[in-house]
């Protein structure tokens, strides 16, 4: 999920399908200055460019409110057999960031749906975009079947809306079950808050795309295809990523 910033994806698309690890940080909140330093000094020196390039988020909404989001990446599998773990970098980590940490959750690996996704307009400065909104959805047993042709219909409908509408949808590699149900995610990448009070046009936009008798399928055919969703909003800390 994603999850999911978007550096370095033009020039790596073409030959694969963008990738990120990341994983849930809850912090020892009596501790957070000295997590902040040892966080950022960490990701500044092991996690600063390429594939191993590190992001870190705030998550501001929803339930996983008030910890950390850690992400690695763009990558593919191969680059985690040359991850970084010598000259100290593990002994950094172990020393130095958990002992102000509470736990960790959720490690999971992210791939980016490239024919669906709408961020070519994004240049790979997340900064611009610092506020993610993600939607986070669990596939129901029986309406799986769906997805693909569900996803290409928001795709359609996000492309054909006026200015630009980055949206990304990533896939979780490993199984989750129906327990954890964090089996897809979809992220809108905003500039500020600000946009959260502008018109909401995609309804308007679908209908006028696919016809007014294609929105209740639909709807119906989403409420089938996820049996649940929930979302989180995570804001980009730049003092504590790697780059």
């Amino acid at each position: 999920m994603m999850i999911c910033g978007t550096p370095e994806i033009k020039a790596q698309e073409e030959s694969f399908a963008p990738m990120w690890e990341s994983f849930y940080i809850t912090p020892d909140n009596t501790k957070l200055k000295a997590l902040s330093e040892a966080m950022a000094k960490h990701n500044k020196k092991y996690h600063n460019e390429g594939p191993y390039s590190a992001l870190v988020y705030s998550v501001v909404s929803g339930p996983n409110m008030g910890k950390m989001v850690w992400q690695m990446g763009p990558l593919k599998f191969s680059h985690l057999d040359s991850r970084p773990s010598g000259d100290g970098h593990d002994e950094d980590w172990r020393d130095n960031v958990m002992p102000n940490v509470k736990k960790l959750s959720h490690g999971e690996y992210w791939k980016q749906d490239m024919k669906v996704s709408n961020t070519d307009m994004m240049d790979g400065d997340v900064s611009k975009t610092p506020i993610l909104h993600i939607r986070f959805h669990e596939v129901s047993k029986d309406g799986g079947y769906t997805v693909d042709h569900l996803l290409g219909l928001i795709s359609g409908t996000i492309k054909a809306m006026d200015g630009d509408n980055p949206w990304g949808v990533y896939d979780n590699q490993f199984r989750q079950g129906y327990a954890i149900g964090r089996h897809l995610a979809t992220v809108s990448f905003l500039k500020n808050y600000a946009e959260y009070d502008e018109p909401n046009t995609f309804k308007d936009t679908f209908i006028k795309k696919y016809g007014e008798e294609s929105w209740q399928p639909f709807v119906e055919g989403m409420s089938d295809a996820m049996s649940n969703s929930w979302d989180e909003i995570w804001e980009y800390s730049p003092e504590l990523s790697g780059n």
